[in-house]
């Protein structure tokens, strides 16, 4: 028989919109749908239709984290797990937004944390749940102390307590947190925004977002601006600066004709 569908993923303009969809256990991260992700995101970072990925899910939960009954049942670890998920969210050439559309707990943070722009739902809960059943927010740990104050993981992790949008705004898990009547919105226009920037010129930004600040600052500025002398000798670079200087948009800059409708 064969395994049901829990991953989609649809092409709204310029942008790839992978959906999480499985609905019976709130869109929990079980080994199918890790395994389903996983090659719905390599996909998408192959195609040359996406210029930028957009991470949601259908119903009223993004991602509930670990599927507890296929972790209570025990078997052979899954040939795909969450830290190959993130591995290659980070690792992708082209921006992934996240839409939160509701509720997210556990593993379900270290997807949203993975993304480079994450969007939720101001009224949305969010937990750490995990030292609340006798386990650790380890993986996830990675991508969240990356991107959210180290002070409110502290807290969050520790106490296990729900929170809302706003606070994970705070806390920097969110870069926004929006009305529900907002959210489509905000992310159509982030996406247009990201498609404004030249594709490769993407890419190396988000290496350097990840790569710095590094231990040394003179090493650092002597990598920099070797990557900066490489841009600016780009085939893009050269497009940029001429569309620049004769008024008129890049090659690259569609974003005017986008339709992205971020939602599944």
């Amino acid at each position: 028989m064969a395994e049901p569908d829990l991953v989609h993923v649809d092409h709204r303009g310029q942008a790839a919109v992978v959906t999480l969809d499985s609905p019976h256990n709130r869109n929990a991260l079980s080994s199918s749908l890790l395994e389903q992700l996983h090659a719905a995101l390599a996909g998408v970072t192959a195609d040359d239709r996406a210029r930028v990925v957009v991470l949601t899910a259908t119903g009223t939960v993004f991602c509930s984290g670990a599927d507890l009954k296929e972790q209570l049942a025990g078997g052979p670890q899954p040939a795909v797990g969450l830290p190959d998920v993130v591995t290659l969210i980070y690792g992708s050439p082209k921006p992934v937004v996240a839409r939160v559309n509701g509720a997210a707990r556990a593993g379900g943070l270290g997807l949203i944390a993975a993304c480079d722009l994450t969007v939720g739902l101001a009224r949305a809960t969010f937990g750490f749940s995990e030292v609340r059943i006798g386990v650790a927010p380890a993986v996830i740990a990675v991508p969240c102390l990356r991107r959210m104050d180290r002070r409110a993981a502290r807290e969050l992790f520790l106490t296990g307590e729900t929170f809302d949008g706003l606070r994970a705004r705070d806390a920097g898990l969110l870069d926004r947190a929006v009305a529900d009547d907002e959210l489509d919105q905000t992310v159509d226009v982030l996406v247009g925004q990201l498609c404004r920037g030249a594709p490769e010129a993407l890419a190396v930004t988000k290496r350097l977002l990840q790569d710095l600040p590094g231990p040394d600052l003179d090493e650092d500025l002597r990598r920099m601006a070797a990557v900066s002398a490489e841009r600016f000798a780009s085939a893009e670079a050269r497009e940029g600066i001429a569309a620049l200087l004769g008024k008129r948009e890049p090659s690259w800059d569609t974003s005017s004709a986008l339709a992205t409708g971020g939602r599944p």
